[in-house]
């Protein structure tokens, strides 16, 4: 039987290498929010951590910065005794979901950057795990008595189109608007999908 690799932070003394590894992690997110992209030398030289130890951590730039992307457990973006208006609920999860990108703008762009690459396989970047569309999802639940659950993950896609960082940087760097104007579109719009789809 193959054997199973264990990351290197899970490998004995792994307290110790918990904290080097959350020193790398916050070292490159304060990185990114003062607009660079880290390498693993200038999160490692930032961290006062060697270079050699930062890279058995993170063997290059593209494993760090997933890493410095917030991760989200969450499952749902609505609060605990939810409203059962689907226009409501709509509404408390794009607010939660653009208050959350405002918060970590520079990091949302590195990730998009990578995710544009030629090269990027992208299946280890925060981008394209499709956290968002679950949570559109849930808020769209009270239509699926109405919807086919087809219908409604269309809509969750169509939606996050229109609402998430790559909409965020055309609405903003081309089209001129300020970032409130950004997000109260980014309302109108998934209000307006949701409108036409239940209109259907």
């Amino acid at each position: 039987m193959m054997a199973m690799s264990i990351p290197y932070e899970l490998n004995g003394r792994s307290n110790q290498k918990q904290r080097t590894r959350d020193a790398l992690v916050a070292a490159a997110r304060d990185l990114v929010a003062q607009g660079h992209t880290p390498t693993v030398e200038a999160a490692a030289e930032a961290a006062a951590i060697s270079r050699t130890t930062a890279y058995r951590y993170f063997p290059n730039q593209r494993a760090l910065l997933g890493a410095a992307h917030p991760q989200t457990a969450m499952t749902s973006l609505l609060p605990d005794d939810p409203p059962d208006d689907v226009g409501e609920r709509l509404d408390l999860v794009v607010t939660a979901y653009t208050e959350m990108m405002l918060a970590t703008e520079a990091q949302l762009r590195t990730m998009l950057r990578l995710s544009l690459e030629p090269d990027a396989d992208g299946a280890d970047l925060p981008l394209r795990q499709g956290r968002v569309i679950g949570w559109l999802e849930d808020a769209l639940e009270p239509l699926r008595d109405r919807l086919p659950q087809t219908e409604i993950h269309r809509l969750a896609v169509a939606i996050r189109s229109a609402t998430g960082i790559e909409a965020m940087a055309w609405l903003t760097d081309v089209a001129g608007l300020s970032r409130e104007d950004a997000v109260e579109l980014m309302h109108w719009s998934a209000h307006a999908m949701l409108q036409a789809a239940t209109r259907r």
